[in-house]
C-alpha cells in the first residue's frame, strides 16, 4: 500500500501511562481511516510533563516504529498533544483599530488581532499555546460570530488564552526531535479529545469534556460552539493505582491490574462477599482482597477528582449552561460504574465519549474505537481538517504538521531498552489487558 503522503497525518499522544502514534487519512466519506498505530509504555512522563527525556524519547521511537510497521508509512513529522499541571487559562479582551473603516473587514484583520494576543506579557517562564476567540464586536455591534465582510472602525474580541511552561513545551519538542521527527505543532490535549468525541450539537448547546488520563484529568467547556474554559487537574488514574497499592499493601503492577479487571467506581451490587486472590511473591502466601474494599478505595479518589472538575466548571461561569452535561473520555472512562458516579457527584447528565463515530471502516476500528485513543485520534482529525481547509484561521489547529518529506532512517534515531521486572509477575492469575490505561 502506498498512501498519498500529502493526505496523511500522524497524531502523537505523549501521555503519563502510554505513548500512542496513530497514522490516519480522510476517506471519501469524510471519516478518519486509520492506517496503523503504535503504542508504548510511558516511563519518563509524570502528570503529563516530561521528566526524563531519554526514556520518553525511547518510548516515542518504539510507538512510531510500530506505527510505521503496521501502516507501511514512513513517518517524518507529527502533530503532538500537550497537557500537564502547568497549563493555565485566562480570559482577555483585545481591540484592533482599523485605518480604513470604509473597507470590509478581512481575514488579515482577524489574524492581526489574534497575533496581537500572542504578544501579551506573560509571567516569567510561561508562553502562550493557544489564543481562542469567542465573540467579536464591531464598533457597537456585539455578539458577532464572524466579522469578515462587515464595516467598522474597531474590532474587538473576547479571547480564551491557554498558557504553559516554556520548559515543558521545549522538553516535548526535544523528545520528538531526538526521536528523529520534525518538531511538532503542539495542541492542548482536551481540545484534541473534544475533536474526537464531541458532536457539533453538544458544543452548541453546552457541554463539558472530561478526559481522565493516567496522570491528569483534562477539562474543556464548550457553549455556543466556542470553547469557554479549559483546565488540567493534576490527578488521574495513576493516583488511584497508588491508592490501591497502599490500601491493599500489594505491588503496583498487581494494583493496576486489580483496578482494570476488577475495579468499580461505585460500591454497588453484592460485593461484600466477593474476594479476589493475589498470588504471593517468592514463596509468600497469596493475599485476599475484598472487592468492596477495592471499590471503596476507587470511589473515594474518583469523588475527589470529580469534585475538582465541578469546582472548575463553577469557576468557568457556565455550570448552568451545560445542557448536554458531561462527556467522559480517556482511560478513566473505562472504569465500571464511572458514569453513574459522575452523575451522582455532579448532578449532570453523563455519557461515555468514544471516537468511533468519526472513524471509517477499517481493520483497526475494534481496538481504536476506545476512549483511551480519543486524544491521538483527535490530533489526526485536527490535522486532516486543517489540510482540507475547514478550520477557521483563528483555530489553534491551523498549523498542523503533516508527513511531507522522506523519513529519518531508524539508524539515525536514538533509542534504548528498559525492563519492567514486574510485568510478568502473576501471569497465572491475571490476564493481560491492552486497555490498562485507566
Amino acid at each position: 500500500m502506498e498512501p498519498n503522503s500529502n493526505e496523511i497525518i500522524v497524531g502523537l499522544d505523549i501521555g503519563t501511562t502510554k505513548i500512542v502514534a496513530i497514522v490516519g487519512r480522510q476517506n471519501e466519506h469524510g471519516k478518519v481511516e486509520i492506517l496503523g498505530y503504535g503504542k508504548a509504555d510511558s516511563i519518563g512522563v509524570q502528570r503529563g510533563v516530561v521528566t526524563h527525556i531519554p526514556q520518553t524519547t525511547d518510548a516515542i521511537i518504539r510507538a512510531v516504529q510500530e506505527a510505521e510497521r503496521v501502516s507501511g508509512v514512513e513517518i517524518r513529522s507529527v502533530i503532538t498533544g500537550i497537557a500537564g499541571q502547568h497549563i493555565r487559562s485566562y480570559q482577555h479582551r483585545g481591540i484592533l483599530t482599523r485605518t480604513d473603516p470604509e473597507a470590509e473587514i478581512t481575514q488579515k484583520d482577524i489574524d492581526t488581532l489574534i497575533d496581537n494576543m500572542y504578544r501579551l506579557a506573560m509571567p516569567p517562564g510561561e508562553e502562550i499555546i493557544h489564543v481562542l476567540p469567542q465573540e467579536y464586536t464591531v464598533d457597537t455591534t456585539q455578539g458577532v460570530s464572524n466579522p469578515i465582510g462587515m464595516l467598522g472602525s474597531q474590532i474587538g474580541a473576547n479571547f480564551h488564552i491557554v498558557t504553559g511552561h516554556i520548559s515543558a513545551a521545549r522538553n516535548i519538542s526535544r523528545c520528538v526531535h531526538n526521536a528523529g521527527l520534525e518538531n511538532p505543532k503542539l495542541i492542548l490535549e482536551p481540545i484534541a479529545s473534544a475533536e474526537a468525541v464531541l458532536h457539533p450539537e453538544e458544543k452548541e448547546a453546552g457541554v463539558a469534556l472530561v478526559d481522565i488520563g493516567g496522570g491528569t484529568t483534562d477539562l474543556a467547556i464548550f457553549h455556543e460552539s466556542r470553547i469557554r474554559h479549559t483546565a488540567v487537574i493534576p490527578l488521574g488514574g495513576n493516583i488511584i493505582t497508588e491508592d490501591i497499592k497502599t490500601g491493599c499493601n500489594i505491588i503496583r503492577d498487581y494494583a493496576e491490574r486489580l483496578k482494570v479487571q476488577h475495579g468499580s467506581a461505585l460500591d454497588v451490587g453484592n460485593l461484600a462477599n466477593k474476594i479476589v486472590t493475589i498470588p504471593g511473591l517468592h514463596g509468600r502466601p497469596p493475599k485476599e482482597i475484598s472487592m468492596r474494599s477495592l471499590a471503596g478505595i476507587i470511589q473515594a479518589r474518583m469523588e475527589e477528582i470529580l469534585e475538582y472538575v465541578m469546582y472548575e466548571i463553577r469557576q468557568s461561569g457556565f455550570s448552568n449552561k451545560l445542557s448536554m452535561g458531561i462527556v467522559l473520555t480517556g482511560g478513566g472512562a473505562l472504569l465500571k460504574n464511572i458514569r453513574q458516579l459522575t452523575e451522582y457527584v455532579t448532578g449532570m447528565e453523563v455519557r461515555i465519549g468514544s471516537p468511533s463515530e468519526h472513524l471509517g471502516n477499517g481493520p483497526f476500528n475494534e481496538k481504536i474505537a476506545n476512549p483511551i485513543f480519543a486524544t491521538s485520534i483527535g490530533l489526526v482529525r485536527i490535522g486532516l481538517e486543517e489540510i482540507a481547509g475547514r478550520l477557521p484561521a483563528e483555530s489553534p489547529e491551523r498549523s498542523a504538521a503533516r508527513i511531507s518529506e522522506p523519513p529519518v532512517g531508524h539508524s539515525e534515531r536514538k533509542g534504548g531498552r528498559f525492563f519492567d521486572v514486574l510485568r510478568n509477575l502473576g501471569k497465572e492469575f491475571f490476564n493481560p489487558d491492552e486497555n490498562s490505561d485507566i
